[in-house]
């Protein structure tokens, strides 16, 4: 069987590095490359490729807003790219087959197409009802929305962390440490970063290295030279600096 293949990245490289890892495998026909969400609506429409190596963020029309055009009954099988694993939440609500990380491991991206020619050779007959069911439910406000789950990646597996069992978050490096009650989980981003897809009603940063729950939050305590020490109720410190002090003691009023 000849899997007919679309690649949708808006970056060039990537579509590369993608074809490059495609052209090893001789049961692959890539019947086409796209730049943006609004080319790949067309091609997509024209090709009726079997699988899309499908973007997640693009400008204008990200990868999600793209199976949403094309509908769930019409979509090909999917696998997204995308260099946040935050991503991985929404892509497995959208049924897809799998997701591969930028900068792309070549031996997950093989899996993930193995499980693509998998889905291919048996198909599933829920899958295009479930997809329908989620396009359904989504709508572009609720894309925005800050994150209800954390996908941590580790040894080859995805673990969902809920937000509300997170009491604190620490830099580690190029990681941060999400602490979820008694267990402690690594995740591959920035505080920054993170620290933007947080409800800010729900967390604060206390300084460049910790970000805390405030529901959590159970005494504040100054130190010399306006740092200060965040106790939580599970008995936990967090070291807050005085930078961050000012936009903590509005929130406690």
């Amino acid at each position: 069987m000849t899997i007919r293949v679309l690649i949708v990245d808006d970056e060039p490289v990537a579509r590369r590095g993608i074809l490059r890892l495609l052209r090893q495998e001789p049961d692959i026909e890539v019947v086409g490359e796209c730049g943006d969400g609004a080319a790949a609506i067309s091609a997509i429409s024209a090709h009726s490729p079997d699988l899309v190596f499908l973007d997640v963020q693009m400008p204008e029309l990200d990868g999600f807003s793209v199976i949403e055009a094309i509908g769930g009954r019409r979509m090909p099988a999917v696998v997204f790219v995308t260099a946040f694993d935050q991503h991985a939440v929404r892509a497995f609500d959208a049924q897809a087959i799998d997701y591969v990380l930028k900068p792309i491991d070549p031996e997950r991206f093989r899996r993930a197409l193995q499980r693509a020619r998998t889905h291919l050779a048996h198909p599933d007959d829920g899958f295009v009802r479930r997809v329908s069911e989620v396009l359904k439910s989504i709508d572009r406000g609720a894309l925005q929305r800050h994150p209800t789950r954390l996908a941590i990646r580790s040894e080859g597996r995805v673990r969902l962390v809920d937000i509300d069992e997170v009491d604190r978050i620490v830099a580690a490096g190029n990681y941060v440490e999400i602490h979820a009650g008694a267990k402690q989980h690594l995740l591959r981003e920035t505080m920054a970063s993170l620290e933007s897809r947080l409800d800010p009603q729900r967390f604060i940063r206390v300084s460049r290295a910790a970000i805390v729950c405030i529901a959590r939050i159970r005494e504040v305590q100054p130190l010399f030279n306006g740092d200060f020490v965040v106790l939580l109720k599970n008995g936990a410190q967090v070291n807050g600096s005085r930078r961050y002090r000012v936009a903590l003691e509005v929130l406690l009023r």
